[in-house]
């Protein structure tokens, strides 16, 4: 009889949860599986007496890892699993990872191989019907260096890294690696510096020569996509723009997409203030004709150069539909 097969149900997710994480306690287990600590020391016994490579230590900051050994039970999906995971590959293909597209149709094509019968027709139709478009001008990130800093997450390792910021050239960062993060087709970290005792948000594009320093570190608790969201609304870039809008607040916040994120605040149940920073007065075009279309509105401010290009932009727009009124 295969080994699989003397393994009860609760001893296969006890291997995925070994096989998803580093390191575990005895506590994380147990509490995870719903059985007592005694319980998850018994079923790794029988892990190991079926030639599953589980280790352990003791004392406070002990725990179980799974080592490296080629005797891991099938790949086992369901229905809804397994479409997940193509729609990933799929997807993966037109993100912002360099040389994505290919490694992502190898893989799908080897998932096919190892999945049951009755789901392979339904992954070969989602290889063959659907592709992702990659969209034009998107920073691309090195696989590797995302590879890296993603094991550095999960295993809470500081790691060392360049990293070419906007305004202040490469400087080499040491930081504790929180999550990694993807809006708008950008990746970006979130770590902690200790260095600033804060913390801080990486274009992953920009980050390269990725060191783990093999130090490990507590994990902090933090929302990461709400702090990557809110960093965007509260950041001062160069270029900005004021508006009062005749539109409910609730409206006007729905039309936002994408990193460019307004400071909305509410004037009335019918009108409301944004305000918009950017790079480029071009991305805050885009905003602006979003929030034209809702209502009526008034420029409160505005610097120079994003006044000068959605005025032209305005008055390009008003002379080419001319005709057709």
């Amino acid at each position: 009889m295969s080994a699989r097969k003397e393994m009860p149900g609760r001893m296969l997710r006890l291997l995925s949860l070994l096989q998803s994480r580093r390191e575990w306690s005895g506590h994380e287990l147990a509490d995870r599986l719903g059985v007592t600590e005694r319980t998850v020391r018994r079923d790794v016994e029988r892990l190991r007496s079926l030639d599953y490579p589980v280790t352990g230590t003791t004392g406070t900051a002990g725990g179980y890892r799974l080592g490296s050994g080629t005797h891991l039970p099938p790949l086992q999906l369901d229905d809804d699993e397994a479409i997940a995971v193509a729609l990933g590959l799929v997807g993966a293909a037109g993100g912002g990872v360099s040389g994505m597209a290919e490694s992502s149709m190898s893989a799908l094509a080897k998932l096919e191989q190892v999945l049951p019968a009755r789901l392979r027709p339904q992954l070969a139709a989602v290889g063959s019907a659907a592709e992702a478009i990659p969209r034009p001008g998107v920073p691309q990130v090195d696989p590797d260096v995302l590879a890296v800093l993603a094991r550095c997450c999960r295993n809470h390792e500081i790691v060392a890294f360049d990293y070419h910021g906007r305004q202040r050239g490469t400087t080499r960062r040491r930081v504790e690696p929180h999550q990694l993060l993807t809006l708008s087709w950008r990746w970006y970290l979130l770590a902690f510096d200790p260095e600033r005792d804060d913390w801080r948000i990486f274009r992953v594009d920009r980050i390269a020569a990725v060191t783990p320093v093999l130090h490990r570190f507590t994990p902090r608790v933090l929302d990461g996509p709400s702090y990557l969201l809110e960093s965007f609304v509260s950041a001062q870039y160069e270029h900005t723009i004021q508006l009062t809008v005749d539109v409910p607040a609730s409206e006007v916040t729905a039309t936002f997409e994408g990193v460019v994120r307004g400071i909305v605040e509410p004037l009335s149940p019918s009108s409301c203030k944004v305000r918009f920073s950017a790079d480029t007065p071009a991305l805050l075009l885009t905003q602006v004709a979003a929030i034209a279309h809702l209502g009526t509105f008034t420029v409160d401010q505005a610097t120079p150069e994003t006044a000068a290009l959605i005025t032209e932009a305005g008055e390009r727009l008003t002379n080419a539909f001319a005709g057709l009124r």
